[in-house]
């Protein structure tokens, strides 16, 4: 296993593929990187090398009691970028990462970064309040944390369903993805999870889109039930100068299946541009 150690004691699990440019990809809540393995395999045997790491508290990485915020994690991921010695990276973020990616960008600038891709991302905000008023309800956050909370197992079994899009009439459902995404999800510790609802409801990361002056995909599904595309890519790509707007039609949060081909086609050519 390889891992390093933050400023702060935190031993935080990585995984390096590859060689060339670097492509860091940062996971989903509750997930880990297992999750990004389809891609990272996909740019490392394309002349890339592939990094990505758990977030603290997920996976294989240390679940500490604080720091589950999500400035921090933005200052663990750079870390690991300086302690690579990472330059001219793309970085790429789904859901929760995405978040992730863009507090890195707004805390830390593009000075080691080429291009970013966000990708189902949570940006800019996703909680309902008056500024943000087609957000989504704080009781759907309360859901999600008293879910967790009582029984994260059901919990995340369920989830899995509408995070893939498997509970839409004619899905081809595939038991084995349920599996995968419910065994990633409870190695994340559960007070780590429960902590970093809020980090991925209620962070507002408008001023992060902003400072972003690279190259930038911005890629969703019009049928993602977790991250609605309305308030989250299509405002993005207003704030981020430049950037590229993707839609993929029917398409969920977790990609599968030819969606997920059509968003590896986007990320190899993105790369490649």
């Amino acid at each position: 296993m390889s891992t390093f150690t933050t400023a702060d004691g935190t031993d935080l699990f990585y995984k390096d593929w590859g060689t060339g440019q670097p492509v860091v990809f940062s996971h989903g809540w509750p997930l880990n990187a297992d999750a990004w393995d389809g891609q990272a395999r996909l740019v490392a045997q394309h002349g890339y090398r592939a990094v990505a790491h758990d977030r603290r508290g997920h996976g294989r990485s240390a679940q500490t009691w604080h720091g589950n915020d999500m400035d921090t994690y933005a200052d663990d991921l750079a870390q690991l970028i300086e302690a690579l010695d990472l330059r001219d990276a793309v970085l790429v973020g789904h859901s929760t990462g995405g978040g992730e990616v863009a507090r890195y960008l707004g805390r830390h600038g593009t000075g080691r970064v080429a291009k970013v891709v966000l990708l189902g991302a949570v940006p800019p905000r996703m909680l309902r309040t008056e500024a943000n008023p087609d957000g989504v309800p704080i009781e759907a956050f309360d859901g999600i944390r008293a879910g967790v909370a009582a029984d994260r197992s059901q919990f995340y079994w369920d989830l899995s369903a509408p995070f893939y899009g498997f509970n839409r009439e004619g899905a081809a459902e595939s038991e084995g993805v349920r599996r995968a995404f419910w065994l990633w999800s409870l190695q994340a510790g559960l007070h780590q999870a429960y902590e970093c609802v809020k980090q991925f409801s209620e962070t507002d990361f408008t001023e992060d889109l902003r400072r972003i002056d690279v190259p930038t995909l911005i890629a969703h599904g019009d049928d993602d039930q977790i991250v609605p595309v309305d308030n989250a890519a299509r405002k993005s790509a207003l704030l981020v100068p430049g950037a590229t707007l993707k839609i993929y039609p029917g398409a969920p949060h977790g990609l599968v299946g030819t969606y997920e081909q059509e968003f590896n086609a986007d990320l190899l050519a993105f790369l490649s541009a």
